[in-house]
């Protein structure tokens, strides 16, 4: 049977095969529901089946030996897409090269017992399969990398712009400072901005520092104690107050708040939580933020009336360096401000054993809620 053929006719035992190997690369493919991690697999397949019948010229050969890529990278082209999708997913270049050897190995070990003896027409069925293989790596490999070069640009923007507020708030706070003499009250007012700015930056700091620890596999270190989740909702709201004056927070709780959490991460969370939806609300209603403590677990939620946030935007929305498509958003805001701070917000809470999920709907804005499963029983 010839490899092209053999290939249309046993797709779905190939991919089946395949997946179970993709299983073992670790986080996020054995993370991933069947249809995510197959994505564009069966595609892929396909037009590698019908680029092994197709002769190529002698010019075509030549740039494949030199590793020039021959088709145009577009939405046509499966293993392109993939290669973006997986960027996108987390996936590292080494797991997305490990697929594609996963791939070769499967179909010629299933393909080579099937065929009486090696023949010269085989040779060259393999010979042209491999090049059709080696041609989807390649053209998967450039989307990754593009898409890679993309995330970095993208962060170098979103640090570059987003550190220019509180330094600029810190600058002319000094200059007030070095201005006012008598006025000791507005010193010590100004003087709480300049710290709170210092904050804000830190806080920044911190999301590219955790950043790069989940870049790295490391582990985020957790240091709990007893504390009170009203109290860092407070902080948060004091932090977010300064990033964003002109922004109305409230705060409502209920039930008991205390309990063992990391306070520090716990206020990163809720501060990089409030200020994402100040910069999306409407300049007429406030951002709230509630804990409500249960039996098993405290929620916090922090909603924001404003433009709905599609379904597509939702699922990738806790993916670092993701910028969100916004319906019908009518004010000015940066467009680089959400890279990091809800990847990091999640990261957090799912170390302290919770978990964080958005809704976003015409009539109840957008909520984030994040669930924490209590470290001590209440009696």
């Amino acid at each position: 049977m010839k490899l092209s053929g053999f290939i249309s006719t046993h797709t779905e035992q190939i991919i089946k095969e395949w997946e179970s190997i993709a299983r073992t690369l670790g986080a996020p493919a054995n993370q991933l529901s069947t249809t995510a991690l197959r994505d564009h697999i069966k595609k892929i397949l396909q037009e590698i089946a019908s680029d092994i019948v197709i002769t190529p010229s002698p010019q075509q050969q030549n740039q494949k030996l030199e590793g020039v890529t021959l088709r145009i990278m577009d939405d046509e082209s499966a293993a392109a897409t993939h290669g973006l999708l997986r960027q996108l997913s987390g996936f590292s270049l080494t797991q997305l090269t490990a697929e594609y050897r996963a791939l070769r190995a499967i179909v010629l070990r299933l393909w080579l017992p099937q065929i009486g003896q090696i023949s010269e027409e085989t040779t060259y069925d393999m010979v042209r399969f491999n090049e059709a293989i080696d041609q989807a790596l390649a053209e998967s490999v450039t989307t990754y990398s593009d898409q890679e070069t993309r995330t970095r640009d993208t962060f170098l923007a979103i640090l570059g712009h987003d550190l220019r507020s509180p330094l600029a708030t810190m600058a002319m706070a000094g200059d007030s400072l070095s201005r006012l003499r008598e006025q000791k009250d507005s010193v010590r007012l100004i003087g709480a901005r300049v710290v709170r700015s210092a904050a804000t930056m830190n806080a920044m700091v911190n999301d590219l520092l955790e950043y790069a620890r989940t870049q790295l596999g490391g582990k985020m270190p957790m240091v709990r104690e007893e504390v009170n989740v009203k109290e860092i909702c407070q902080a948060a709201m004091e932090d977010a107050s300064a990033a964003h004056p002109d922004c109305k927070f409230t705060l409502d709780t209920a039930g008991d708040l205390i309990d063992c959490f990391d306070s520090d991460r716990l206020q990163q969370v809720f501060s990089n939580l409030l200020n994402n939806a100040a910069q999306y609300r409407t300049t007429e209603q406030p951002v709230t933020i509630c804990a409500t403590g249960e039996r098993e677990a405290i929620i916090v939620t922090v909603k924001n009336l404003g433009p709905v946030i599609p379904t597509e935007s939702l699922v990738a929305i806790f993916t670092p360096l993701v910028q969100l498509n916004v319906d019908g958003q009518g004010h000015s805001r940066p467009s680089t401000s959400l890279g990091l701070g809800l990847f990091i917000a999640r990261q957090i809470t799912e170390a302290h054993g919770g978990t964080i999920t958005v809704e976003s709907n015409e009539s109840a804005g957008t909520v984030f809620t994040v669930k924490l499963p209590r470290q001590k029983a209440i009696q």
